[in-house]
């Protein structure tokens, strides 16, 4: 009754796997050329860098963790 459970259950984890990486690879892939050239390459490096200190410091304001 259970020899099959964990192959199932391991089949299960490989699909999720699959597919977040394929989500991931599809919604990112556009990317890829322009990291390509230097300047396109620096100016979307910097503007992660900035989207995150933007939310990092947004929340850190709306929750109250340090004073602003």
């Amino acid at each position: 009754m259970f020899e099959g459970f964990w192959l199932n259950i391991s089949r299960y984890f490989s699909y999720f796997i699959t597919i977040t990486l394929g989500v991931l690879f599809f919604a990112f892939g556009w990317l890829v050329p322009l990291f390509k050239r230097p300047v396109t390459a620096i100016a979307l490096v910097g503007f992660f860098v900035a989207s995150l200190i933007f939310v990092a410091l947004t929340l850190q304001a709306m929750l109250g963790l340090s004073p602003v």
